[in-house]
């Protein structure tokens, strides 16, 4: 039941979003090392809400892959898989997560590949094994080390179809940057009804269905870095003879990009998409000695959405990095399901103010540390199965808020 009133919710969020349409330059000029870029002149972030133990898509039976990443085991569950796991960044108070660095001029280390339904490759390893899957849907949370330089390395993630013989591909949903934003690049193999790629990455053969527009959010930018955030994919195939494919993108909760009327391929009906793959390739290679982090993978027939968390969430705020000692701040939670990009305060309803905080990293939403108000007023937590956003400031430094960002959703009290 609450995996399907988190589903329902998450729908009912796309329906309003807004697709981005601010086109982000493809290279940037660089400071000389990350960090460089001035910290105090930017308000500060909540790093991540603390989810609970239990998250639903675990043992959602729409869920074809999950991994929290912390259990060194999980490693051997995939096919292929790169990058080491570590406790020194993870989105919780304890775990861990998949570590992709990038030496300076290097490409990046780091990966995983997951198979499944009807892939033709590594049998073995496929889950789910012989299902026919049309649409699906896959998530991560990022972290870019604080300071990011250079944009964003070119590959991300994608959804593909393996055809035998090999590794031929019918379609490909690339999930990939367009300088410091995110881009949606479409490719099909298929000519005639017919899948015409010859192995993998057969960039020669495959037909490209429109990269534009990227995102509005900058997930590979000074400003975004230093924090987890929800990046949420999908590709539905089109009917054969029809152009209704689709694909689309969600940062923090919120629709960014998206392809429609999409020919994924033609009258081809070989296979389903089988595999999504997570991948850290910089095809320039890094400015500098840089990593990012990826956390809570999941992928699934239905929508996923973000981390859910108890009905008193633990919010964790990024580390002050303005100049002098570390002041007093203060942060914001509005719950809506149709919260739309860059929304204007006035719209939200503000469900929790906290009170001016000390010095700290986080602060746990009860009435001891703040007041609730909006829809909330007299309550003592936040409402069931609602998505939250958070908003927070240095009250010393000018008292500039930052966006709405860091989407939860509220679960039960238990967990």
């Amino acid at each position: 039941m609450a995996a399907r009133r988190v589903r329902w919710i998450m729908m009912a969020a796309r329906v309003v979003g807004v697709v981005g349409v601010a086109l982000v330059a493809d290279t940037l000029l660089l400071s000389a090392t990350a960090g460089e870029r001035s910290a105090e002149s930017r308000a500060p972030r909540v790093d991540y809400v603390v989810p609970s133990k239990l998250q639903p898509q675990k043992n959602d039976a729409a869920t074809i892959w999950y991994d929290d990443f912390d259990d060194d085991a999980s490693s051997k569950r995939y096919a292929e898989a790169g990058g080491e796991l570590t406790d020194r960044q993870r989105l919780g108070s304890d775990g861990k997560s998949l570590e992709m660095h990038y030496a300076k001029g290097a490409r990046g280390n780091g990966g995983r590949k997951v198979f499944f339904g009807d892939s033709p490759t590594y049998t073995r390893q496929t889950v789910r094994r012989d299902e026919l899957f049309q649409d699906v849907y896959w998530r991560i949370y990022v972290k870019h080390q604080e300071g990011w330089a250079g944009g964003g390395p070119a590959k991300l993630s994608r959804a593909t179809s393996l055809v035998p013989p090999g590794w031929r591909q019918s379609m490909i949903a690339h999930v990939w940057s367009s300088g410091e934003a995110l881009t949606l690049d479409p490719a099909s193999g298929v000519r005639d009804g017919k899948v015409v790629t010859t192995g993998y990455n057969d960039f020669e053969n495959l037909r490209w269905l429109g990269n534009k527009p990227v995102s509005r959010f900058l997930l590979h930018s000074a400003e975004e870095s230093g924090r987890w955030v929800c990046v949420e994919a999908r590709a539905r195939l089109n009917t054969p003879g029809k152009r209704d494919g689709l694909q689309q993108l969600w940062i923090d909760g919120r629709l960014e990009s998206e392809r429609t009327k999409l020919d994924w391929r033609g009258t081809f009906e070989g296979r389903g998409i089988n595999a999504v793959f997570i991948e850290a390739y910089w095809n320039s290679g890094s400015p500098v000695d840089q990593s990012r982090w990826i956390d809570l993978f999941v992928v699934s027939e239905e929508p996923i959405g973000p981390v859910v968390c108890p009905r008193n969430p633990t919010l964790v705020r990024t580390p002050y990095r303005g100049k002098g000692d570390a002041g007093k701040w203060e942060v914001e939670v509005a719950a809506g399901a149709s919260i739309e990009p860059f929304a204007k305060p006035g719209k939200l309803d503000v469900v929790w103010r906290s009170t001016s905080l000390d010095p700290g990293e986080s602060v746990k939403v009860t009435k001891a540390k703040g007041k609730f108000g909006g829809s909330r007023r007299g309550r003592a937590d936040l409402k069931v199965g609602e998505i939250h956003y958070v908003r927070i400031r240095e009250v010393a430094s000018g008292a500039k808020w930052s966006d709405w960002h860091q989407p939860f959703i509220t679960g039960s009290a238990k967990r």
